[in-house]
Parts: C-alpha cells; structure tokens; sequence
C-alpha cells in the first residue's frame, strides 16, 4: 500500500542571527519589505523582529539595483509586503549566505499523513514529500507519522523492518521514500 506523507510549513520560520541590542539570537520574519530609491538604483530589505526585545533588523534583498532589471510582479510582491515572498526569501541559500543567518524550523511545520499508518499486516510504502526545503530527520518524521518513539523507529531500523534508500538519521529537506515491514 503506497501513501504519501507532506511535510508542510505552518509558519515561517524563525530567523537564527544575534541581536545587537539584547542577548537574543532568534528574529520573527512577518512578511514586511522596505524598498527604499536612490534615483534609478533600489535596495530591499526583509524586516525581521527581534523576539526579544522586538527591535527590528533588515534582511538585504537587493542592493543597488538598476530599477529596469528587477521584475515588475517581484517589486509590486515587496511593496504588498507579500507573506509567500518573504517565504520563498528564507528558503533562498544565497540569501541566507549573504545576511549570515540561518533558520529556525522548530515548531514551523506539521506533518499531513492523510490518516492514521496501519502498522499490522501490509507493508507500509511511504512517500514523503516536503512543500518547502524544511530540514528534518527521517527517523522523527517517521516516529511522528507511525505514532512510534524514536527509539522504536531507530530498532525498527536496526532489524531491517524499516528499509529506504536514503540515510534516515541525518537531517534532510528532500523527499524521500521509505518501506515499514510488519
């Protein structure tokens, strides 16, 4: 019997960058942009909330950018302050790469199983699919679809009753299939 789980975000995720004016190391992304004109050259910005002490910091988006070169749909995205864009931005490495930060997925996603996992008697074909690039381990995925324990997932595998191509203890954002034996 083939399944298909979705890992999906229910939030977006918290951003990992140390605050200047507290000791908090965790921003809240809400969506909103800063575009600010320099004649024919833009620059956009990200605004992330500190969570503690709420001050606000700027993700840089675009940095001294011909006005004709970037898209019209992208610019009138930033200037809705459009939640999915903002979205899309975290998941971007390069982004990340050049404001230094990195993310917190904790609490951000759920996994849609489509019902309950028979564990008696069929084998068990799962696909699991990832609606964005969220870093998980398998094995948690797993125990959390099945309504195991981690250390049931990890003797499972131990045995061979749990079977996949792919490294199930490592964290992983791409999807992936596994087969659970009775």
């Amino acid at each position: 019997m083939l399944t298909t789980w979705v890992v999906m975000p229910t939030r977006l995720p918290l951003v990992l960058r140390r605050c200047p004016t507290c000791t908090s190391e965790r921003f809240r992304a809400n969506g909103k942009f800063r575009v600010n004109a320099n004649h024919k050259l833009l620059d956009a910005w990200l605004l992330v909330l500190c969570a503690g002490c709420g001050d606000t910091a700027k993700l840089t988006v675009l940095e001294r950018r011909h006005v004709r070169s970037i898209r019209p749909e992208l610019l009138d995205r930033m200037h809705d302050n459009d939640p999915l864009l903002a979205a899309e931005l975290l998941q971007d490495p390069e982004l990340r790469r050049r404001n230094r930060i990195a993310l917190d997925w904790e609490g951000a996603w759920r996994l849609d199983t489509g019902g309950p996992a028979p564990l008696e008697g069929d084998v068990l074909d799962v696909s699991v699919c990832f609606a964005a690039r969220i870093p998980v381990r398998p094995v948690r995925l797993i125990a959390e679809g099945c309504g195991l324990s981690r250390a049931e997932v990890e003797s499972l595998l131990a045995e061979g009753n749990l079977v996949s191509a792919i490294r199930l203890n490592t964290r992983l954002s791409a999807d992936f299939t596994f087969t659970l034996k009775p």
